[in-house]
């Protein structure tokens, strides 16, 4: 499967589009993590913690876009999109969203 952020795949010709993909995870942060995150806050440096969770959110969204896309046929999803957001009342849970175009290539 070929997944890009481009409207076409570089010497390949769409011959068939089978519609948008999604691909949504929404993930909790623990107390741990939030309390590991904290320190950072404090001390400096990168959160090694909230950069994993972020990495795995964005790794399983790509994958389920797809795994929905394989499901319409499509070879090649082009023009993906990804989006993060917070949610929740204390902002504990993030929400990572792939789209693009299922399509048939060449």
């Amino acid at each position: 499967m070929i997944v890009t952020t481009t409207p076409s795949v570089e010497g390949k010709k769409i011959v068939e589009y089978r519609g948008i993909v999604f691909g949504e995870v929404i993930s909790g942060v623990d107390m741990i993590k939030d309390f590991a995150a904290g320190l950072t806050n404090i001390f400096g440096g990168r959160s090694n913690t909230y950069e994993e969770e972020l990495m795995t959110a964005r790794a399983t969204a790509l994958a389920e876009l797809e795994q929905r896309a394989a499901q319409t046929g499509a070879n090649a999803v082009v023009g993906v999109d990804i989006d993060y957001e917070v949610l929740g009342g204390n902002n504990g849970m993030l929400m990572v969203t792939a789209s693009g175009t299922a399509v048939v290539v060449e």
